[in-house]
């Protein structure tokens, strides 16, 4: 008897538009704060490590929370977490809004954190038991578009706002995308589970958290307080003796959170590790410009947001057309070349100068989202199409975590590093005490300082500074990428998509009947 293939929803491409206002919800996140953190430094005093913890908060909740969540959604419903989490954001981004200290708005961000952790496994996940391999490529290239325009209309939208609003305004913006978002998926998404699927082990959630929140601690606070420092090197030995103790524990698990199966699967695996690195360099990319942009080359907020759409344009370009060069030449040769693209932007990034101007910036600026959209497009697509069914919420799950740990350590990481660099090199000879320490947090409050004691020579130290730190961390970046070319093109499988779309690399199971409801 021939078997019945289960007829597609129909309302699989208006459920998909639900997921897709959910995703720009997170992708206007992911660069508005960016744009404004200058502005609150100034207004709020904050350090560079203090602008470190505000955007890392949210990044390391989201990353400790995403495995957990994933399997919250296949056991209790996908559409209910996903409503569940953008209510949380919802909740976070009415106390950033309202926060009257940097210590409201590292809790405000951790909240949105956990919303966030929600939200993005869960709309990955989804997509498999909408779509079947045929179509699922197609839906990947919308979601990932999706995100992706969050993240130019970001700046552009956080500028206008810095412009006319105080910066509180920039968390409020969230309301009316996470009320469109919420409205969507309840009249628009069928709910899907995997009863299944391993409960939430709240002790590897634990560890999750404090490993990686003792990892960033330890590299923000570094360039401050030394490496050798007591503080530092107690955190670093937590983070590894925490995260060790992840590991053994999920290796012994019967139904792991953590499955180091999954792992264990070359596409996966290489997949998975090439979209961590890139986005380690587009995170810490995010977090030097918008200070370049503001206090050395003198631009507004707004201005700041336009004069970052050559990245963001680039990117939507080759996310566009990443899928068809895929098809003709493969994923390998694709993603490898991609990162190479990165790497030559960020060389040629570190050659700018205080001197050298906004359209050097543009031009090695849209290299970078070229180079970024052909990379990670195809990298993502072929992870997910790795897993199996039956693990799509807690593979998914994996695979965001993995790049989330990746941006909290690209910010904390190279923000450190030019951290350091710039204090080191500012020329603080004549200032007191005082304001020598409160110059050399920040170029942002260097330039206060410059202004308020009419010193011009400080500006000038500063911008120096901080180009010259910001060079060697576009060096950093270039060899990164470049490491992940060389992975990608090693060990990356040379698969084609198939004339329908579907990914060439092992699919993803059809869901079984009784996972709809």
């Amino acid at each position: 008897m021939a078997t019945v293939t289960p007829s597609p929803d129909p309302r699989r491409w208006w459920a998909l538009w639900a997921l897709v206002a959910s995703m720009l919800t997170l992708g206007f996140d992911m660069t508005i704060l960016n744009v404004a953190l200058p502005t609150m430094a100034g207004e709020l005093g904050a350090t560079t490590g203090e602008q470190q913890w505000m955007a890392d908060a949210y990044v390391v909740v989201f990353a400790a929370l995403m495995l957990p969540a994933g399997l919250l959604g296949d056991r209790f419903g996908r559409r209910l977490m996903l409503v569940t989490g953008l209510g949380i954001f919802l909740a976070g981004s009415l106390v950033g809004a309202l926060a009257g200290d940097v210590t409201w708005v590292v809790a405000a961000r951790a909240v949105m954190g956990v919303g966030g952790a929600l939200v993005m496994p869960l709309a990955l996940s989804v997509l498999p038991s909408l779509f079947g391999p045929d179509e699922r490529s197609k839906a990947i290239g919308v979601m990932s578009a999706a995100s992706a325009l969050g993240m130019p209309l970001g700046p552009i939208l956080g500028g206008w706002l810095l412009d006319h609003f105080w910066w509180g305004s920039v968390f409020l913006v969230n309301v009316p995308m996470v009320g469109i978002g919420i409205t969507a998926c309840l009249f628009l998404l069928p709910e899907t589970r995997d009863p299944a699927s391993p409960k939430v082990d709240m002790v590897s959630t634990a560890l999750t958290a404090a490993g990686l929140g003792a990892l960033v601690h330890a590299i923000i606070e570094a360039p401050t307080r030394g490496w050798g420092d007591p503080l530092v090197a107690g955190s670093l030995a937590g983070a590894v003796a925490l995260l060790a103790a992840l590991v053994l524990r999920e290796r012994r698990a019967a139904r792991p959170m953590l499955d180091m199966e999954l792992l264990g699967h070359r596409g996966f695996l290489v997949n998975a590790l090439t979209a961590t690195l890139v986005t380690f360099v587009l995170a810490g990319l995010l977090f030097l410009l918008p200070p370049y942009l503001q206090a050395v080359l003198g631009h507004d907020a707004l201005g700041t947001g336009l004069r970052l759409l050559p990245m963001m344009g680039g990117l939507l370009v080759a996310a566009r057309g990443a899928q068809p060069v895929v098809a003709r030449f493969g994923p390998r040769a694709v993603v490898t070349c991609g990162l190479v693209v990165l790497a030559f932007a960020a060389f040629l990034g570190s050659r700018t100068t205080a001197d050298s101007g906004y359209g050097f910036t543009a031009l090695w600026l849209t290299i970078t989202g070229i180079g970024f959209g052909f990379a990670v497009v195809p990298a993502m697509d072929g992870a997910l199409a790795a897993l199996p069914a039956d693990r799509a919420g807690s593979g998914s799950g994996l695979l965001m975590t993995l790049r989330q740990v990746g941006s909290a350590i690209g910010i904390a990481l190279l923000g450190s590093l030019l951290a350091g660099l710039y204090r080191d090199r500012l020329d603080v000879t004549a200032l007191p005490a005082r304001a020598a320490d409160t110059a050399g947090e920040s170029v942002v409050a260097a330039h206060l300082v410059a202004e308020r004691s009419g010193m011009p020579h400080l500006a000038a130290s500063a911008n120096s500074a901080y180009v010259h730190g910001m060079g060697v961390v576009l060096l950093v970046c270039g060899v990164a990428a470049l490491v992940a070319a060389l992975l990608a093109g090693a060990f990356l499988p040379d698969t084609r998509s198939a004339p329908g779309g579907a990914s060439g690399t092992p699919a993803m199971a059809e869901p079984e009947a009784d996972a709809r409801q």
